[in-house]
């Protein structure tokens, strides 16, 4: 009996004995859980559309541009009525005495020396002075007086200054070299006087 005892014993203690495992130690799994798991990413946040609208700015209405506005209406412009009276009668006595291309541009509110330029042609010196003389006697008759008169001996380019109003009398040439009408693009234009007809 002792034999057996002795070799049943030998056997087992020939082989490892089972470990057993309590039920606060950590269960090892095998070498694929061993692997940290990728953390998972956070889907970035996307508002509702509704808010993603309300966020934009609302898109921009188009300027009107200054020569869309009717030149008709003196509801867009600073300029005194005084000084509209003035250019519309030097213009008118401009072309009375056959100026050509008159054109009354409001500048007020863009220069502080003036509400309007008229600009006007003259065919040679003495049409040139001719028109400053009608425009002055012209202007005369309402008791408005220039402040300045330049380059009446040449005839060239004749500036007169009315205070609020300052024209320009220009031969072809020296109309083009200055070119104020193209200096002046953003400037109002208002329509021209139709010529007096004689009775």
């Amino acid at each position: 009996m002792a034999n057996k005892r002795q070799g049943g014993l030998g056997k087992a203690a020939g082989r490892p004995r089972p470990r057993i495992k309590s039920s606060h130690e950590k269960v090892k799994a095998g070498p694929a859980a061993s692997r940290p798991r990728a953390a998972a990413r956070p889907k970035p946040l996307q508002a509702p559309s509704a808010a993603r609208d309300r966020a934009r700015p609302p898109p921009r209405k188009p300027r009107a541009s200054p020569q869309s506005r009717p030149d008709t209406s003196a509801s867009w412009s600073v300029a005194t009525e005084s000084a509209r009276e003035t250019a519309a009668s030097i213009a008118s006595a401009a072309i009375d005495k056959k100026a050509e291309r008159v054109q009354i541009l409001d500048v007020a509110g863009k220069v502080d020396y003036a509400d309007f330029l008229v600009i006007m042609t003259g065919r040679s010196d003495r049409h040139a002075q001719a028109l400053a003389q009608g425009i002055e006697e012209e202007l005369k008759k309402k008791g408005i007086r220039p402040v300045a008169v330049e380059g009446l001996p040449q005839g060239s380019w004749v500036l007169m200054d009315f205070g609020e109003v300052v024209v320009h009398v220009f031969q072809d040439e020296a109309r083009q070299l200055y070119d104020i009408e193209g200096l002046w693009l953003d400037a109002h234009r208002l329509p021209a006087p139709t010529p007096s007809v004689p009775e």
